[in-house]
């Protein structure tokens, strides 16, 4: 038995909706730490921990990235 489009979709759309917020927090991490690294005293301790969660996100944007999309056999 086969999934209506509609219920997928809709089952999709939470994940699409997290993937756009998970990039924009992303860019909004990236403007901090320029803003901290170009604004002055440097304060090493806090560029760190921002590039860790940065980093940290960004590995969360691929895992849901490639859970999005199907596997293709060549």
């Amino acid at each position: 038995m086969s999934v209506p489009v509609d219920s997928a979709v809709q089952h999709l759309n939470p994940l699409f909706n997290q993937l756009a917020k998970m990039r924009v927090e992303h860019r909004e991490l990236d403007s901090r730490i320029q803003d901290l690294v170009n604004g002055g005293p440097l304060h090493q301790f806090e560029v760190q921990r921002l590039k860790r969660q940065k980093l940290q996100l960004k590995d969360r944007i691929l895992s849901l990235e490639s859970a999005l999309v199907p596997d293709i056999i060549a």
